[in-house]
Parts: structure tokens; sequence; C-alpha cells
């Protein structure tokens, strides 16, 4: 077992991350952190402002049947992880293994963790158990690779996913998926393996790459089928037995682009992997020439299904267009997609942020939309996505639930991303349909904000903000006063050898 770190520096929650990554590859945890610097590269900000990146490899294998999942950090952090199983409606519960500084130093957590696997391991009722390290217990050196690989059939699968080593929630379900891939490729290789749940499919298949909308992949089978192709499974799956069926593909479609983990595992297995999506018109012709070139698909074929399906995609943008100055931001991966269609759609669209990184599988989606102008920033901070509401003034702003925020309060409209524009579906005319549905419909809210602004003016603002008993009234001479006993503070403070 690996020696767990000394805790005489108070490693925890309220200690930094630097010195909660030194810990972690002290104690042995330094090649974990290397990969996932490689595959998920943090620059220019060091960490996107995003929920705790658990909460992606929470879902993904919340969402999976005969899973089951255990969680190993402070109880404060479990907790609220526990959100995530209600929010998502998963209707299972969430393990946990407590822990103490005693048991955190000499190793005890390590031995309750693996004596909780071999509990929960029933083959009757699970496929698998995943068992995540948070940031204290990956900082102290958990070794969960120390694990049995399986338990009376039950695969086990142990990874780290600490805040300090993974940027954002979206790149942890692919360190979730990518090692439920890579179990999954090796005992493919070793032999023959359990079919889908609704048999093989007899054509040639696309895997899909990314969490999508659900009606999504029906569309994507139909404008294969021309190319005598069909839509593979999701990935991450819904499913252990599907893992098998995605690698056993004639391509990979990496719908969103950083699920490097994944994408490794595939090439691995010998599939071509695939960039942007079939979004838009152009996004989609170009699409389906690149998946047809991959599967050796015959031009004529390519021809075909790109005749069936783009006139129905220019139909449907003509008929919704989008007027109006957009600004758009998130954190789910998708972001450039969106963007391109509402380019497609009429929209004057300035800036796209996204806190995921920049990837090959991106390119194609970053060039078309620069091309026409638009200022693409890969990892994103918040500060950026504030300033570019600054800077253009739009009609309507996208994005996380602080640039909402900023925006309605200078009387902007504004959508959540997550819920109101990445849950919906993208692809083929549908996808234009309702992004022009939901999008003309907050544009045409303009005139309420301006009223709101106008008759909340001034209310629970500078001076005025909080609950008061009496009028407020601005103190000037009170406020100078302690600016200058802060200074004078300050001064101290740095005096002090």
């Amino acid at each position: 077992m690996a020696k767990p770190v000394e805790m005489t520096d108070g490693i925890g929650c309220h200690t930094g991350k630097d010195a909660m990554r030194a810990a972690a590859t002290r104690a042995g945890l330094g090649e974990t952190l290397e990969r996932y610097a490689a595959d998920y590269p943090a620059g220019p900000h060091d960490k996107p402002q995003s929920m705790c990146p658990a909460f992606g490899s929470l879902r993904v294998g919340l969402r999976m049947r005969r899973t089951a999942t255990i969680l190993s950090g402070s109880a404060c952090c479990v907790y609220g992880l526990t959100f995530t199983s209600h929010f998502y409606g998963a209707r299972r519960s969430v393990g946990y293994v407590p822990f103490n500084s005693e048991t955190l130093v000499t190793g005890k957590l390590f031995e309750d963790i693996r004596e909780a696997v071999f509990k929960m391991a029933d083959p009757e009722l699970y496929d698998a158990i995943v068992i995540t390290n948070l940031c204290v217990p990956s900082a102290s050196g958990v070794p969960l690779r120390l694990l049995p690989k399986d338990i009376n059939g039950v695969r086990i699968i142990g990874i780290d996913v600490p805040g300090f080593g993974v940027p954002t929630h979206a790149e942890a379900k692919d360190i979730l998926a990518g090692a439920m891939l890579a179990y999954a490729r090796q005992e493919a290789e070793l032999g023959p393996v359990q079919a889908p749940r609704g048999g093989k499919s007899e054509k040639p298949t696309v895997t899909l790459l990314g969490e999508m909308f659900p009606a999504d992949p029906v569309g994507i089978g139909m404008m294969l089928e021309p190319m005598g192709l069909a839509a593979g499974p999701v990935v991450p799956t819904r499913e252990w037995r599907e893992l098998y069926a995605a690698l056993d593909c004639a391509a990979v479609a990496a719908i969103h682009p950083f699920y490097t983990a994944s994408i490794r595992e595939f090439q691995s297995a010998g599939r071509a992997v695939v960039g942007s999506a079939p979004v838009g018109v152009d996004g989609t012709a170009a699409w389906l020439a690149g998946i047809g070139a991959a599967c050796n698909v015959p031009a004529d074929r390519i021809a075909a299904a790109q005749n069936a399906i783009l006139p129905a995609i220019r139909g449907a943008l003509a008929s919704r267009p989008i007027k109006g100055r957009i600004t758009l931001t998130g954190y789910e991966g998708s972001e450039l997609l969106v963007a391109r269609l509402l380019v497609e759609s009429g929209a004057d669209l300035r800036y796209v942020g996204t806190a995921c990184p920049r990837t090959d599988w991106s390119a194609a989606d970053r060039e078309w939309l620069e091309a026409r102008g638009v200022i693409v920033n890969f990892r994103a901070a918040i500060e950026q996505d504030f300033a570019a509401i600054e800077e253009f003034k739009p009609d309507l702003a996208i994005g996380t639930t602080p640039v909402v925020q900023k925006a309605k309060e200078q009387g902007i409209p504004a959508l959540y991303f997550t819920n109101l524009i990445s849950a919906r579906p993208l692809f083929g005319p549908a996808g234009a349909g309702s992004l022009a549905t939901v999008i003309n419909a907050a544009l045409g809210n303009k005139a309420r904000f301006d009223i709101m602004t106008e008759f909340f003016a001034g209310v629970g603002t500078g001076y005025n903000a909080g609950i008061w008993q009496d009028t407020p009234h601005e103190n000037p001479d009170q406020r100078k006063r302690l600016e200058a006993r802060a200074i004078k503070a300050k001064r101290a403070a740095e005096e002090i050898p």
C-alpha cells in the first residue's frame, strides 16, 4: 500500500490547491495528476469557475443501470454532491465511507473502503461499483488502484476526481467514461462479451461521444441511414454492456470534443474519431462528409445523405430567423455547436466562452466561427464573460448562473445555458426550430426588462443595500475614515518582518 501523507501540515478542504497537489504527488498520485494536466490543459486560467468536478463523474455513474457509487471525501462535500442524485431523479443511494484524521493518516480509510466494496459486490444487483476519491483522500494518497479489479464478478472502478486536479465537472465525466471504456476494452480483447440489450446492429455504427438531448441520436440515425450507417450508443452510456457496442463501431463522433481519455480508448481500439457535429447547414454537410470518409462510404451515398437532410434544415432556419446581438457562455462542452446554429439562424453573435479546453476535435467549429467574426474563448474566466456583456451590450446573454444574473441586473434578457439551451435538440431541422423558438421568446422580453429596471432603479444597491429600519443615506465622511483605517492597517502589516 502507498504510504499515506503525513497530516502535520493540516491538509484539508481549507488548504490551497498548490499544497494539496504537492501532497498528492508525494503520496503517489503524481502520475495521475500529470495525465490529467495533459488531457485537460488548464491555461490560460488555472481553473474556470464551475461546480465541484465530481458532480460530473457522479452523474455518469448515477445514470447507469446496475451501477453503484461510493464517494470518499469530506462529509460536507459528499453531502453537497448527493444533490446530484436528487436533481437528476436517480432514485438511488450514494455510498459514503466516512473518515477522520486517524483513519486517514494510518491507512485505515483504505481498509474501510475495501470492506465496503466487498459488502456491496452483489452480482445479482450490480455490474460495476464506482469508488471516487474527492480532494482530501486524493491529496492523502488513498490508493484506490490497489482495490480488486472485480469481486464476485462485479467490476470495481476506482477514480480520483480532486478539485485541484480536474478543471471542470464536464471533464470529470470523461474520467469515468474513459476508465469504463478501458476496462470494457480489455474485457473484449480477452473474449466474447455481452451483446447490447436491443441486439447487435446489422449496419456499421457511429458511436456518439458526449451527452445529448434524447431526440438527437434518433435524428442523427436518420441522417446516417442513406449512407448505410446507424447511430451507435451514446457515451457516457446508460448500461455497462453498451460500452462493448460503443467500442465495436465504424467511427466515433466527438460531439463533445473534450472527452480526451475516452477518445484515447477508442483510438487504442483502432477507431477513427471525427470532430464537430451535424449542426446547421454547413456543419451537417461537413460532418456527413467526414463520417462518410471515416467509414469508407462512396461519394454518391454521402451526397445522397446530404441532399436528404440539408433542404429541411435550410428551410427550418429560414422559417425561424433570429435577429439580435447575443453573447454565449457555458461549461457543458456544446457551446461552439450552439454558437454555429445561432449564426446560421441569423443572430449577431459576438462572443462564445466555454470552460472546456481547446482540442483538435473542436478545431473545425472554432475556425468556422472565427471566420465569421465571432470571438471564441476557451477556458473562459467569469470575468471575461462579464467583460463581453459590458463590451458588446447584447440583446440577449446566454450563460451560466452568474452570467445570467449579471445580465439581468443590467436589464438584459438572459437564458441559463444548461437548463434552457443544452437541454434541447440541436441537430437537424428539429434543432433549428427548437433553439429559435426559445431564443426569440427571450429577445421579445426586452421591453419588460426595461420597465422593471426603471421601476426598481437604485433599490438595494450601493449604500442602501440590505435591510434597514430607517431610510438609508450616504455617509461619504464615514467611508473615507474606514478607507484610511484600512490603508493604515495594510501598511502596518507590510512592515512586520
